[in-house]
């Protein structure tokens, strides 16, 4: 696991412990969101993913990123998803798409 994702965890957490309620309620709509159906829980992390790098959010895909891999992601297919998130969000589209990219080859 990266430094950068644990920071992001430990910032998670603490923020959980500030707004349990709150927290609890995003953990439930998340487990629903990425449970089995139509697509595996690994395609689901790589759209999460490709949504952080839309959004610009490094976060997002550093996190989402890591679910994916640990769930059975593949670098191809994550490419894939990259191509049509900078056919769709532009240039900023293409800089998230290498951090993603990064992400993935970097996570153990």
């Amino acid at each position: 696991m990266s430094a950068e994702l644990k920071e992001i965890q430990a910032r998670l957490g603490h923020f959980a412990k500030a707004v349990p309620e709150v927290a609890a309620g995003f953990r439930q709509l998340t487990k629903a969101a990425g449970a089995a159906g139509r697509f595996s829980p690994a395609q689901k992390e790589l759209f999460a993913a490709a949504f952080g790098v839309v959004r610009g959010c490094e976060d997002c895909v550093v996190y989402h990123i890591d679910a994916a891999r640990r769930l059975g992601a593949e670098r191809e297919e994550l490419l894939e998803l990259l191509a049509v998130t900078v056919e769709m969000g532009g240039g900023p589209a293409m800089v998230y798409g290498a951090k993603a990219l990064k992400a993935f080859d970097e996570a153990n």
